[in-house]
């Protein structure tokens, strides 16, 4: 089959735009072939674009040779342009429809799809990542990708207007950036380096001139992704800010979740559909526990955790039934917490760390950094590392 080429049509219209309003008007729309019905003297094809689905209609009566002959080769996934007449209607769901004048077919599809994406016919995990072109195609997928962008231009918007600077900080490295994380490393012009695993010690260098700082991107790390938390390569939001406490930075955090489950709530209502999700607007102030709150909530369930230990995934998974939503635990062990995490006046063994929990997951770790070189040094040689 030959193709056609774009030429110079381009689209008028996505899928969405088009209502029965537009009643006789002349529309170009792009996309692909989700499904071919053809019901005798009339073809119907179910258009896809990135917005959604729209009907165009193929009457033997009242189209052209040139029409019918593009209409009758189409196939699934056929990627095609249409230029064509709105026309109201009652006999589909959102009572518009095409009339095409013209199809131009700009590339073909196997016949025989290795997956469907309308979903009707369930397939395997595994099958669907040997086919992950197709199955990115899926409206589940798609509502994911959405409900992201919309959440980091958020979380983007939110630290602008509150005066912080967007960075891009090395991923090359030449040693570890802080303790604690396997790195994967790289053969860098015959020397030995290694994938940052975390911005850390360059946004604290960048605060002592920009003062407030943040970073969107892709971290690294050596561990085996035994779970979902455990990923070798992630994207992270990394936040810092010069002369502020780690209340200041939870009051900070708990504001930007607000805003930015207020954000997607209001502008994806058909994604969270899709997915049958729904987002709830948590009220401020979080809940803050204490980590020896967490310890004797958890001890009453018949849990001992050691004073100074982490808490285990499946104490975690206790707590997150006590704890529903977003809640802070505060007043870590120092040993618990990075070397940069200052310790608390009142209590040196406790520290000024935090993590940020929904239910059970780790969403955010932070705390307020050490401003003492002496002090940093030693708690470098504490945990092992060359100052």
């Amino acid at each position: 089959m030959k193709l056609d080429t774009l030429g110079d049509w381009r689209r008028t219209h996505y899928s969405v735009d088009v209502k029965p309003e537009m009643d006789g008007e002349e529309v170009t729309l792009f996309g692909w072939v989700q499904e071919v019905r053809d019901l005798g003297g009339i073809r119907f094809i179910i258009l896809q674009d990135r917005e959604g689905t729209i009907q165009i209609t193929v009457s033997q009566k009242n189209s052209s040779k040139e029409v019918l002959a593009k209409s009758e080769a189409l196939q699934k996934r056929y990627s095609i342009g249409v230029k064509g007449n709105v026309n109201k209607t009652t006999m589909t769901p959102r009572g518009v429809e095409i009339i095409p004048k013209e199809i131009k077919i700009l590339s073909t599809a196997t016949i025989q799809l290795p997956i469907d994406i309308t979903g009707k016919t369930p397939a395997s995990l595994e099958t669907r990542l040997d086919a992950r072109a197709l199955d990115l195609c899926r409206e589940e997928n798609k509502a994911i990708f959405k409900v992201q962008h919309v959440a980091v231009n958020a979380i983007r918007d939110f630290l602008f207007e509150r005066g912080f600077i967007e960075v891009h900080t090395p991923r090359i490295i030449a040693s570890a950036t802080e303790g604690g994380a396997a790195l994967f490393s790289v053969n860098y012009f015959d020397k030995k380096a290694f994938l940052a695993q975390s911005p850390q010690l360059y946004k604290e260098q960048l605060v002592m001139s920009l003062e407030r700082v943040f970073e969107v991107g892709p971290f690294f790390r050596a561990e085996e992704s035994h779970t979902r938390r455990h990923l070798s390569e992630f994207v992270s939001i990394d936040i810092e800010q010069a002369f502020a406490d780690a209340e200041d930075v939870m009051q900070l955090l708990e504001q930007l979740i607000q805003h930015v489950c207020k954000t997607v709530n209001e502008k994806c209502q058909k994604e969270l559909s899709t997915l049958k999700y729904k987002v709830e607007v948590p009220e401020v102030p979080f809940k803050r526990l204490t980590y020896e709150e967490v310890l004797r909530e958890l001890k009453k369930k018949g849990a001992d955790v050691p004073w100074g230990e982490d808490i285990p995934t499946p104490l975690l998974r206790t707590l997150g039934k006590l704890h529903p939503y977003f809640y802070f635990i505060t007043d870590w062990p120092r040993q618990t917490k990075a070397f940069y995490i200052q310790p608390k006046e009142d209590n040196p063994e406790l520290c000024e760390g935090f993590d940020l929990m929904w239910r059970w997951i780790e969403l955010v770790s932070g705390g307020t950094r050490i401003a003492s070189k002496e002090l940093l040094i030693e708690r470098l040689r504490e945990k092992g590392l060359n100052p």
